[in-house]
């Protein structure tokens, strides 16, 4: 879905002068405020800005402050630039609110920005969708000051259980730098909180149905049953009842469940029993939905009925059936292929699941879970890479401080070079590991992955450096239509329950917002935003890099799109959040809100 905001504020003619652009704002940094209620509400309000500034081409003027009308202009925002992305990662002063010419300038915070948006995105805004965000927004100002109140005092969890891998995915405290509401979690008490949320160390026991056979639906596409494999996990295989399958849920979609008539009516006639919690405590992930244990060698992808950000996520059995039809596709040969290209890629592989079949229960039922293979050993430093640069503002120092910055400030030291010089060679490296076998599977296999930062983990040599990467997500994978000829003669059947294949034009236009955008523009973003590199110089050495022989002889389309295209097809998430949009339901091509966006790379 392509549109753009209709009654938005005129674009200013001038972009903000150069000389006026701080690389570290003029005073300290508002998203180390002592208050960790505060450092929450500016956290929210500058992922609110760059929302707009994205979604309506908006700029700063002459002065380097950004002026919205709101109110039909009756009264207007006006917030200090600290910093200018090109890669869209823009960083903000306290914004204030004036009601016209001689009025004093009133502070102004998060819910109340989000309702004057909100108002200010549509000629005739629908007052449900407008009271819906702002109280999405207020959801997710509440959580951000929990989760930072907690890691500003809490010790850093030790023991077995840490990992880099764990210690990554538990680090995006802010959430998504360009969506309205990145921490909204609607449903979570604070009790639950403290143990649902990666952010918070949290952790707890799974919750265990057993299903009857008759009634059991599973897939595998390993030498192990999925019920097989559910069972070694539920360790207690005297607690099964004769005649029935180990099915492990989320403890709080083990709750809801007992509240939906088909599922009561189940439990009630003995073809679902419940056997309550058991087993050692498991870790949420970035995702919250995707649980870990250490020493097991696999990861469950766990339905979960709660509204996160815009979509409640329980697992659809197309989702079900493309994790294992990928993993079948990459063992017919083309992992082989693919790695004798590219040997430190991978994708994690969700090779099995497990779930209930009964007409009532509809798809979603509520009831599937995914058997993740987990790849990593606690000594392996696989980071996911929104964790990886993602803010951690603890409420010392004067810089906002991330993983990615203490990684260069690392290897900076141990290189004897600056950290600039060092940020631009990671950087050049991160693209040879991680982009360049995407754009290779996209290319030479006919499959395009909805390579957004959370679904992309780089692994990091022991010095630090990018040696590799791998993805995951069985929601993510575009099977290209003019590729379904050699795709299904690798695999026959293919696509026919996973609903995968899309035309090119569709692919091509996610493709280069999720990888373009979202990873690698997003990623320059958190250089520039973080005072670690200038970003003008990273999107030289990316054009570079597009240009060169290596991604073209991929035969993705994406390089060229990246280097030659004006304008860019760019998801809009507050323009999404404010249709009331869920973004895993409905056809691929419309689940979402789109806008174009000046390329930064052909602006070079």
């Amino acid at each position: 879905m392509s549109t753009a905001l209709t009654g938005a504020p005129p674009v200013p003619s001038q972009p903000v002068d150069p000389a006026r652009q701080s690389k570290g704002g003029p005073g300290p940094d508002p998203l180390l405020h002592p208050d960790p209620a505060v450092a929450a509400e500016q956290a929210a309000l500058e992922a609110l800005l760059r929302c707009w500034t994205r979604e309506t081409g908006a700029r700063p003027g002459p002065d380097g402050r950004l002026r919205i009308d709101v109110l039909g202009g009756a009264a207007r925002l006006t917030a200090p630039v600290r910093y200018w992305s090109p890669g869209g990662w823009h960083r903000f002063d306290p914004a204030t609110l004036s009601a016209g010419e001689g009025t004093a300038d009133a502070p102004v915070d998060a819910v109340t920005t989000a309702a004057l948006l909100a108002a200010a995105a549509a000629e005739r805004p629908d007052p449900g969708q407008v009271a819906d965000l702002a109280a999405r927004v207020a959801d997710s100002v509440m959580r951000t000051t929990e989760i930072l109140a907690h890691r500003r005092t809490a010790a850093e969890p030790g023991g077995p259980e840490r990992s880099h891998f764990l210690a990554a995915e538990q680090a995006l405290l802010l959430g998504h730098p360009l969506h309205p509401t990145p921490k909204s979690r609607d449903g979570l008490g604070p009790a639950q909180s403290a143990a649902y949320s990666p952010e918070l160390h949290g952790s707890f026991q799974l919750h265990w149905y057993a299903v009857d056979r008759e009634l059991l639906a599973a897939g595998s596409a390993v030498a192990e049953s999925a019920d097989r494999l559910t069972a070694d996990l539920l360790g207690d295989r005297a607690a099964l009842p004769p005649g029935t399958a180990a099915l492990p849920l989320h403890p709080w979609q083990a709750r809801e469940l007992a509240h939906r008539p088909v599922v009561a009516e189940l439990l009630a006639d003995g073809l679902l029993h419940d056997l309550g919690p058991s087993g050692e405590p498991w870790y949420p992930t970035s995702s919250v939905r995707t649980v870990y244990r250490p020493g097991t060698p696999w990861m469950l992808k766990l339905s979960l009925g709660l509204r996160i950000t815009n979509s409640r996520r329980e697992n659809l059995r197309k989702e079900l059936h493309r994790g294992l039809e990928v993993h079948r596709l990459l063992e017919s040969g083309l992992a082989a292929e693919w790695q004798a290209a590219h040997p430190g890629f991978d994708i994690v592989r969700d090779p099995a699941w497990i779930g209930v079949d009964h007409p009532g229960l509809g798809d979603p039922g509520g009831l599937d879970t995914v058997l993740r293979a987990q790849p990593f050993a606690p000594t392996d430093r696989a980071l996911c890479v929104a964790g990886l640069v993602a803010e951690q503002p603890l409420g010392t120092g004067t810089t906002v401080p991330s993983r990615l910055r203490d990684i260069l400030r690392s290897l900076s030291a141990r290189c004897g070079r600056p950290v600039r010089t060092v940020a631009a060679e990671w950087f050049l490296r991160y693209l040879d590991a991680v982009v360049l076998p995407a754009l290779w599977l996209d290319g030479q296999g006919g499959i395009a992955l909805e390579a957004h930062q959370q679904n992309s983990l780089v692994l990091l040599d022991a010095e630090g450096w990018p040696s590799g990467g791998r993805y995951r997500d069985n929601q993510g994978y575009y099977f290209r239509e003019s590729a379904a000829e050699r795709l299904t003669a690798r695999l026959p059947g293919l696509g026919a329950e996973s609903d995968t294949f899309l035309p090119d034009t569709v692919i091509d236009h996610h493709f280069a917002y999720y990888l373009g955008i979202n990873h690698v523009l997003g990623l320059i973003g958190a250089f520039g935003s973080q005072q670690l590199a200038d970003e003008t110089v990273l999107l030289a050495g990316l054009r570079r890099f597009l240009a060169g022989p290596q991604a073209t002889a991929t035969g993705s389309a994406l390089p060229a799109l990246l280097l030659d295209a004006p304008t860019l097809p760019c998801k809009a998430n507050l323009l999404t959040r404010i249709n009331g949009l869920d973004e895993l339901v409905g056809p691929v091509a419309t689940q979402s809100v789109y806008v174009d966006i000046p390329n930064p790379v052909a602006d070079l």
